[in-house]
């Protein structure tokens, strides 16, 4: 195999595999810079790192006991788990878009910056993001070296090419959010996270559907669903579309309500 073919594909793993993991975390620390709760961005460092560790692990385990198959059960598990904290996290950060009410509650949180739960909840995003990714990329790269003949100097650069091409999206994403408004920047993340969940649902059902437990009916899904990285069945858009009008739903009760949240405010303040 030619060199330029070893690096070209180590480049095209590590890259694939971990843009969108890189996605979810350069979202959550450039939110907590503009929230003004710099000092709370090591836990979500901790939980990519406690990530990559894991992803190790489970690629051992694979390798040792499945023959470097992964488990589908076990990685559509992940998947919904994720999705739910994405969801949660995209909801919390929607109420919090209004300027006005951010800066107050930043005054609330100035003894103690961000609650013990909400930067758990980020960690463990930023966990199951980097996870659900870090032991395929394992299992794939080791796969290419043991075609390669070994982690020769091609495969390595190209690994390096990669994770220098991801260190510069991360810094051209904190870069950005830094100047954006504080609302569109809660916005952005909020939206974000939440088709990132949307995305992970179809990929927890397209896993359940390779192992026959959930049928595949895609007959007349447009191509382009399949093209933007969705699950082209069916049976994953009536579960992405029950979960978009429950989001709908929500959207108008928090809406119909404003002004009651308001009056109550002075009273409780006086």
């Amino acid at each position: 195999m030619a060199d330029g073919s070893i690096a070209a594909q180590a480049f095209t793993i590590l890259f694939r595999e971990g843009l969108e993991a890189l996605l979810v975390v350069a979202a959550l620390v450039a939110f907590l810079r503009r929230a003004g709760a710099a000092e709370r961005i090591r836990p979500i460092y901790a939980g990519a790192g406690l990530a990559v560790l894991a992803s190790l692990v489970m690629a051992w385990v694979f390798e040792a006991f499945f023959d470097g198959n992964h488990n589908d059960l076990i990685e559509a598990g992940v998947m919904v788990v994720a999705a739910g904290l994405m969801f949660t996290m995209s909801g919390w950060l929607f109420l919090r878009q209004d300027p006005a009410a951010w800066k107050a509650e930043i005054n609330r949180m100035a003894e103690r910056a961000m609650s013990a739960g909400t930067v758990l909840s980020l960690a463990g995003i930023a966990f199951l993001a980097v996870f659900r990714e870090g032991a395929e990329t394992v299992l794939f790269v080791h796969a290419l070296a043991r075609t390669a003949g070994g982690f020769d100097a091609s495969l390595l650069g190209g690994l390096a090419a990669a994770a220098l091409a991801l260190a510069a999206m991360f810094v051209a994403m904190q870069w950005l959010a830094l100047r954006l408004p504080l609302r569109p920047v809660f916005l952005i993340t909020s939206a974000f996270l939440f088709v990132m969940g949307l995305r992970l649902v179809g990929a927890a059902i397209q896993e359940l559907q390779e192992q026959v437990i959930v049928p595949v009916h895609n007959d007349g899904v447009p191509e382009l669903v399949a093209e933007l990285g969705f699950n082209g069945s069916w049976e994953a858009l009536a579960v992405q579309g029950a979960i978009v009008l429950c989001a709908v739903v929500w959207l108008a009760t928090r809406r119909s309500r404003p002004e009651a949240g308001v009056a109550v405010r002075p009273q409780a303040s006086a």
